[in-house]
């Protein structure tokens, strides 16, 4: 069903598909294949689809590894309220990765997924 959604453009349904070939669930995994159905999620403004594209990028699966683009995508996550994507975009200032490292950018990151109850948030105020 999830192939299903996905190819009629469904967002929900186009990310879950990328999860899918991400763990391979289901299907064979296929980090690139998985790419391509976050970035179909992604590009429809689908707050996860936007996050696991990031992670995707942020660690080189089934794409060249580039953090500037992991930026991006973990940005756009977290500017919906995404809580990991708050924190990877918070980490990736903190370590200046695919940006220029800056403290406070990652402190307003990191509270903002702290609040969210997220443990990882927590722990870097």
């Amino acid at each position: 069903w999830y192939k299903l959604a996905a190819e009629q453009g469904h967002a929900e349904g186009q990310c879950q598909l990328g999860y899918m070939y991400d763990i391979g669930y289901g299907v064979d995994k296929d980090k690139t294949e998985a790419v391509k159905w976050y970035k179909l999620a992604a590009e429809q403004g689908h707050a996860r689809g936007q996050f696991n594209l990031g992670s995707m990028y942020d660690n080189g699966y089934g794409v060249d590894e580039d953090k500037t683009e992991a930026v991006k995508w973990y940005k756009l996550a977290a500017e919906q309220g995404h809580a990991r994507g708050q924190f990877n975009l918070g980490s990736m200032y903190d370590n200046g990765y695919g940006v220029d490292e800056n403290k406070t950018e990652a402190l307003k990151w990191f509270k903002l997924a702290a609040v969210q109850g997220n443990a990882e948030g927590q722990c870097n105020l």
